[in-house]
């Protein structure tokens, strides 16, 4: 498509850069333990049924169990000896030695009968988590994942304002619309799936629906909601609820490319124009959204964004700002790349700098009773000068 190939220097620079900060940050580890394919991939350029080792010597070794010959295949290191296939940690333990030391892994991923069953062909000591310290790593885009970001976010944006419109039809389901949607996104280069970091969370293809749906709670954490299809499947669209005039749509999706998403929302109305108290909110969330996007500057801290942009609101302006009811965010916006929902979050608590080449994706929405969610969401990538829009821009409510 190209977009470059992921080469053995990118590879060695991300694993470079992780090892720096984990001399840092965690002086006394002695080896990582990464088990999540994402992370995989991010190292070594390709996921598989494995295990990835990295040493504070900066050895690396990567054990595939399925499937290894595709790994050789696809792992711009196959030249370089550090990948092995394995049937379990035994045959791990065999080459690597059984002996670790103090060992960090991800936290927020690592099962405990994955840990028992390392436990069983290593000696060790469980010293750490892995998982922010990979975040900060993966935040700041090289060229390479740049390019793709921003492709993927001229695509998206292509997408919502010139081909979705053309599935809104009175009568039309939610779970059909979102059917419409998701072919013409695969005929448009899409990867199929968009990944998340919060354990359990599934979606399809994003946030899909129609007037008041838009409101109902979910145990996504997101402004938006949806009566899903059913308790089972609570973020698909309902085959039950259909569109009729006067529909507010709120579409809320990701769009993926060789592993790396964008974020972008866009509201539409079907059969009429939207009245004043819709537009006042939508204005709004456009307003928010300009001004944060205006203090995405390198050396920037988001929890000082936050504030800063809170305080300016009146008590009119924040209800229901963010969510509806309360089931409200109490975020602006989060990092975006291999995964929809990285770091750093404009939110409380995140007080480490911005650096260039951060993406984030920024939605301030809103709710309104009986009526549903408004509000925009577009990916932004950190600059000197502010945060630089990859999606197009925010816009006004479409009506179709």
């Amino acid at each position: 498509m190209g977009f470059g190939i992921l080469t053995m220097q990118e590879l060695e620079t991300r694993i470079n850069k992780f090892i720096d900060l984990m001399n840092k940050k965690n002086p006394e580890w002695d080896t990582a333990v990464i088990i999540s394919r994402v992370n995989q991939y991010y190292f070594m350029g390709t996921i598989q049924d494995g295990v990835l080792f990295i040493k504070k010597d900066g050895s690396v070794y990567y054990f595939a169990r399925r499937s290894y010959e595709r790994a050789l295949d696809e792992s711009p290191f196959v030249n370089f000896d550090i990948i092995f296939p394995m049937e379990n940690y035994r045959d791990a333990a065999a080459v690597i030695g059984a002996d670790l030391c103090n060992v960090y892994c991800e936290t927020e991923v690592m099962t405990i009968a994955i840990y028992e069953r390392l436990s069983k062909h290593f000696r060790f000591s469980l010293k750490g988590s892995l998982d922010r310290i990979i975040f900060t790593v993966r935040a700041v885009k090289s060229p390479y994942e740049l390019a793709l970001i921003e492709e993927a976010g001229r695509r998206h944006n292509d997408f919502l304002i010139n081909a979705v419109p053309k599935f809104l039809y009175e009568g039309i389901s939610e779970a059909e619309f979102a059917g419409e949607l998701y072919a013409e996104m695969m005929r448009r280069g899409h990867q199929g799936l968009n990944r998340f970091y919060k354990f359990q969370t599934e979606m399809g293809i994003g946030q899909v629906a129609f007037g008041e749906s838009s409101n109902y709670p979910t145990s996504f954490d997101g402004p938006g909601g949806s009566y899903g299809m059913n308790a089972a499947v609570p973020l698909i669209g309902s085959y039950d609820r259909k569109l009729k005039k006067g529909d507010l749509v709120f579409v809320d999706i990701g769009f993926g490319i060789n592993g790396y998403h964008s974020d972008k929302t866009q509201v539409y109305i079907f059969g009429e124009e939207p009245s004043k108290e819709i537009c006042d909110a939508h204005s709004l969330c456009m307003k928010i959204q300009t001004d944060i996007a205006s203090k995405l500057k390198t050396g920037a801290i988001p929890s000082e964004i936050y504030r800063t942009v809170m305080a300016g609101l009146s008590d009119k302006e924040k209800d229901n700002l963010n969510g509806f009811g309360n089931r409200k965010v109490k975020f602006f916006g989060h990092g975006i790349g291999l995964q929809v929902d990285e770091y750093p979050v404009i939110a409380e608590g995140f007080d480490e700098p911005l650096e260039t080449n951060m993406f984030l994706a920024l939605e301030p929405k809103k709710g309104i009773a009986g009526v549903g969610m408004v509000g925009v969401e577009d990916t932004f990538v950190v600059t000197p000068e502010g945060g630089r829009c990859t999606t197009g821009k925010c816009r006004e409510i479409i009506v179709v």
